[in-house]
């Protein structure tokens, strides 16, 4: 599988490819220092985000494989990752040991950091059988592990919850308001003021706010797609301020799962990241 990392910028509304590589890379974050950090084979790298340099690995003594979970904290010096072992690990971004975060037995998948670096907001799967999805739910712990609660109860499969940078909302997808059809939505930390943002026709997955609060970009699958798999031709869509009925396409390519599943802004809002999975 061929793995294109590509930089739209919002200077100029196109984009460019950065990197391309034979390995699987996913879910590129951006860091403070200019790097993306992405995971492929089971462990995280770090690149320059003007691909300048190949990907280098993040060695992280004691950290289990890894998934295309994982979100920078604001320090800028720690990495949250989703775990194969379905935990939440902190990883030190320059390397080091890595320490287990959540203690609960259950299925953890992270997807935001408060911007205080006080929560994180992860989505807990119960599954029925063989359907792993079949309850999900938004909930948010400490970043040690205590005070683990609830943020949506509905069993409707919720996914990709971020605080928007004022700390005031998080932004999610969910198929509460019709069941196999997952659209955004947003929510009070507490589980207050829920509200669909998105209701149209197409599969809308994974909305990410820029930092400075202006734009948000999220993955748009084509309708009738169930849950978030790779390798469909999918939109990049763009959301200014509020007006969520007027969001654009501004990249249209092959992906899907992989591609945006995690914050991917510049740090001045200048830009932001994803992956792009060409047929061969």
């Amino acid at each position: 599988m061929i793995t294109r990392i590509r930089v739209w910028d919002r200077a100029t509304g196109r984009t460019r490819v950065v990197h391309e590589t034979t390995r699987h890379l996913e879910a590129p974050n951006w860091t403070a220092d200019g790097r993306l950090v992405l995971n492929g084979d089971g462990a995280l790298w770090a690149m320059p985000a003007d691909g300048s340099a190949d990907p280098v690995r993040i060695e992280a003594a004691g950290l289990p494989a890894v998934n295309n979970d994982h979100v920078l904290a604001p320090d800028g010096e720690t990495i949250y990752a989703s775990a194969d072992d379905f935990h939440i690990w902190a990883v030190p971004l320059a390397g080091g040991g890595a320490r287990r975060v959540t203690r609960v037995d259950a299925m953890h998948f992270l997807h935001g950091v408060r911007p205080d670096g006080g929560r994180l907001a992860y989505v807990r799967l119960t599954p029925d059988g063989e359907d792993w999805w079949a309850s999900a739910t938004i909930r948010t712990v400490a970043p040690d592990g205590s005070d683990d609660r609830a943020v949506t109860t509905d069993p409707g499969p919720a996914d990709g919850c971020e605080w928007t940078p004022d700390g005031e909302w998080i932004l999610f997808n969910t198929e509460q308001f019709e069941r196999g059809r997952a659209q955004i939505a947003r929510v009070r930390e507490d589980g207050s003021g829920l509200e669909q943002l998105t209701s149209d026709e197409r599969v809308n997955w994974f909305p990410h706010p820029s930092p400075d609060g202006e734009l948000v970009v999220y993955l748009s699958y084509p309708g009738g797609t169930t849950g978030h798999p790779g390798g469909l031709p999918v939109e990049l869509r763009l959301v200014t301020g509020d007006a969520w009925g007027e969001a654009r396409t501004i990249a249209a390519f092959r992906g899907g799962q992989g591609t945006i599943n995690v914050p991917s802004w510049a740090p001045d809002s200048s830009a932001f990241a994803f992956c792009e999975y060409p047929e061969e």
